[in-house]
């Protein structure tokens, strides 16, 4: 209750700050720099906790934060707090040459030229260059207004070469940053970190936590993406209650979508049960007008019967889905398994070892993960709340449509096309051993 009441009083006083800053924009030529940094947290965390409506007031905390430490005189940065709000804005989403601008400029020493140096390098896109320097000055920031921020820069770095070490940073990150943008981005990062080096323990645990505080955020796709990964990768009886454990913090639209995500990654795997089981699921929990996900539920668990003996009648099941209800994507997966079918009932070719050839194997397409056209096409995980962030959404989609055409093939699906040819390769060798006979 105490906390309640100490969030909304904070947030009252953010939401009167913030008013004022509009009102009264050149007044905040004499506004403590730390002090405008402390409503820029205030927005971003409401921003992950599921306040979307606040990303046009970052933007301008952004550029209004951007001017005042360019125009502020040195002396101003005589003060730690200052100092450090020119490192946070820079770890933020702030200006990265202004952080530059600024340590040129300070003759008093002031910047910590090692921090610099680092969050330069980093900020340029040369995450391992400042690794070794930032590990050796990181200790004396580890209780400093900075460090939770320091902590996750270093683990973003380190999260390549070593992954251990990268989920050890992510911890120290988020505990002393807790309800946080940090804490939301740590956690976040940390599962598909214990999904890449097969530790299911930590990745549930993580994800358990990120379901509790941050399904609103506008990256909690990415996190149900990473989960969906975690899940398929190591669904079984040990694990099936951890997985309704988090899933039991979402709505039933998310659960919905986060079975019909894990229903294609199983399909594609070739994970016949799970395909079936998620797939019944998300049926189950898919109202009477819910056409879309019921179909895309189907589709899943016919692709599956595709190479098994009940295969006519997987074709007939996935060939009946109307186009209408299916992503572009979808519908290409959906012609890669009917060719694949295709070959396999089709007869054998006497002048020929194989039935499988390049050309008759459906278009590759990408399938990047996450976004609308994963799932059921409309993921409730973090939908834009406004009509600017529908429209960047909207645009971004068409971007990667279109970028698609070029871009590399999609490995599951791969697999799964890898998979029908060997089906096939084996099938020739049968019939040719009859034909011997």
């Amino acid at each position: 209750m105490l906390k309640a009441i100490r969030n909304l009083l904070l947030g009252a006083c953010a939401i009167g700050a913030l008013a004022g800053f509009t009102a009264h924009a050149g007044d905040l030529e004499d506004l403590a720099p730390y002090k405008m940094l402390r409503s820029l947290q205030y927005i971003q965390d409401s921003i992950v906790l599921g306040d979307h409506s606040a990303a046009e007031m970052q933007r301008f905390m952004l550029g209004a934060i951007d001017k005042r430490l360019r125009a502020a005189d040195a002396s101003v940065f005589d003060d730690p707090r200052n100092v450090d709000a020119a490192f946070i804005y820079a770890m933020s989403g702030g200006n990265p040459e202004t952080l530059s601008y600024l340590a040129d400029r300070d003759i008093e020493g002031n910047f910590d030229s090692r921090v610099v140096d680092a969050l330069s390098h980093y900020l340029a896109g040369k995450g391992g260059l400042m690794v070794e320097n930032l590990e050796k000055a990181i200790p004396e920031y580890r209780n400093a207004r900075i460090g939770p921020y320091l902590y996750l820069v270093l683990g973003n770095g380190t999260a390549q070469q070593d992954p251990a070490a990268a989920m050890k940073y992510y911890d120290w990150a988020r505990l002393t940053a807790p309800g946080t943008n940090i804490e939301e981005a740590a956690l976040r990062r940390s599962i598909a970190l214990a999904t890449r080096g097969h530790m299911p323990g930590k990745g549930f645990a993580y994800s358990l936590s990120y379901a509790r505080r941050f399904l609103t955020s506008p990256y909690a796709s990415q996190f149900a993406d990473v989960f969906v990964e975690l899940a398929v990768a190591n669904y079984g009886e040990q694990t099936e209650g951890k997985i309704q454990e988090i899933l039991g913090f979402m709505d039933k639209p998310r659960q919905r979508e986060v079975y019909l995500r894990i229903a294609r990654r199983a399909a594609i795997g070739g994970l016949q049960e799970l395909a079936t089981l998620a797939s019944q699921r998300a049926q189950a929990l898919s109202d009477v007008a819910d056409a879309g996900p019921k179909a895309l539920a189907n589709l899943y668990s016919g692709l599956v019967g595709v190479p098994s003996q009940d295969i006519l009648e997987a074709v007939k099941g996935i060939s009946s889905i109307p186009d209408a209800e299916l992503s572009p994507r979808d519908r290409a997966l959906r012609q890669a398994a009917t060719v694949v079918a295709q070959e396999v009932l089709r007869a054998p070719d006497p002048e020929s070892l194989t039935q499988a050839s390049d050309s008759n194997i459906a278009p590759q397409i990408t399938a990047g993960e996450g976004g609308p056209e994963t799932g059921s096409g409309e993921s409730p995980f973090a939908a834009p709340a406004s009509g600017a962030a529908s429209s960047a959404a909207q645009s971004e989609e068409t971007q990667e449509m279109a970028a698609s055409e070029a871009s590399p093939p999609d490995p599951v699906l791969d697999a799964f096309l890898s998979t029908g040819r060997s089906k096939l390769d084996e099938i020739d060798s049968l019939l040719k051993g009859e034909d011997e006979k």
